[in-house]
């Protein structure tokens, strides 16, 4: 069983002889909190999705997958000129 501390005299101590903790050396893994996801609705079925939880379950109920798991085919060069034409941009040089 893992050791048991608690706060007493400024420090956590041992429970049960009252030795201060020792602190191994090294960096200290300390925990990490993750940002409240803030509140959406789902573009696909209208759900409000307000976990991470009911993001990952409204992505495999509606058979998607996160967008930013896809690289660009062309690797972010444009080819189609009608595609260019209309935003006013210019295909890559090696697509003319």
């Amino acid at each position: 069983m893992a050791d048991r501390y608690v706060w007493r005299d400024g420090c956590f101590r041992d429970r049960a002889t009252g030795e201060p903790m020792t602190v191994p050396d090294g960096p200290l893994a300390i925990p990490q909190m993750t940002p409240v996801m803030p509140e959406y609705t789902s573009p696909i079925d209208g759900r409000t999705i307000t976990t991470r939880h009911e993001r990952r379950e409204d992505l495999k109920r509606n058979n998607c997958v996160e967008a930013g798991d896809f690289k660009s085919p062309t690797g972010g060069k444009i080819r189609n000129k009608a595609f260019a034409a209309k935003r006013g941009l210019q295909v890559s040089e090696e697509f003319r």
